[in-house]
């Protein structure tokens, strides 16, 4: 499927140590041409922009620190964090969020770890990728919020990364510039909310993504970037068009995200 996209991929993690060159010619050879490497901590984050490096025509980085680890998060690291947020190297900042299901870091810091990350990326003029599990309602007021009030952005101002909500959540943000991104899970019968709002959005607010390794098309197997391909077909389906006009919106949309209109042909 040329032309295809991967919009949140952690290739830096330890499960792919082993063959990750390998992972990425996959990937290539799958038609896809576009993926970003979010972080979730200071050392990974260092590590996307190292693949950036190496893979300059293929990978995009993106710097933060993902709920899950904000607890962690000394006021060094936060300081290294921003310096590498300037660094043009670097796309978006993310990964981003709240996380009320596993609950890995108390409540309050999350939302205060959110809010720094907010401001930091409207400092920087990069756009967000945002994690949301069980807290639909505070990340649409933290985000609605965060976006002028007036006309949608000309560029997007973030991500809903595998989004989880319902149609009403996608279209209200959708409806303030942000995209919307599936995964795999989108498959399942039981995500009537995505389900639906993949069925329900514009073409130009969609995307399509792994967030590799992880949900995965098995129990005990590992992700990889080649599942967007399953998951660009099953948002055809819902969309009844092809997966080659759901890669091309979803390439165009991250285009737009990036501000890399200029490096499409």
């Amino acid at each position: 499927m040329p032309g295809l996209v991967d919009s949140h991929c952690h290739l830096q993690h330890p499960a792919f140590d082993h063959d990750r060159v390998e992972v990425i010619e996959r990937a290539r050879e799958a038609g896809i041409v576009r993926i970003v490497v979010p972080g979730w901590d200071l050392p990974s984050s260092e590590a996307a922009l190292e693949l950036s490096d190496r893979f300059p025509e293929l990978i995009q980085a993106a710097v933060g620190v993902h709920p899950h680890h904000v607890a962690e998060a000394d006021e060094p690291t936060w300081a290294r964090v921003e310096e590498l947020a300037v660094d043009p190297r670097v796309v978006a900042i993310g990964e981003i969020g709240l996380d009320f299901f596993r609950n890995l870091s108390p409540h309050d810091v999350q939302r205060a770890a959110f809010a720094r990350q907010l401001d930091l990326a409207r400092r920087v003029g990069k756009p967000v990728l945002v994690h949301d599990r069980e807290a639909h309602g505070e990340i649409i007021s933290a985000l609605l919020a965060w976006v002028e009030p007036a006309a949608p952005p000309v560029a997007p101002p973030g991500v809903l990364h595998c989004f989880s909500g319902d149609a009403a959540m996608a279209a209200t943000l959708a409806g303030r510039g942000f995209l919307v991104s599936f995964a795999l899970p989108l498959s399942f019968k039981s995500a009537t909310g995505p389900r639906a709002a993949a069925a329900d959005l514009p073409a130009t607010a969609i995307l399509v993504e792994t967030d590799a390794p992880w949900l995965g098309p098995g129990a005990d197997r590992r992700n990889e970037p080649i599942t967007a391909l399953r998951v660009a077909a099953e948002l055809g389906r819902l969309r009844e068009t092809s997966p080659e006009a759901i890669a091309a919106a979803a390439r165009s949309n991250l285009d737009r995200l990036l501000g890399l209109e200029s490096r499409t042909g």
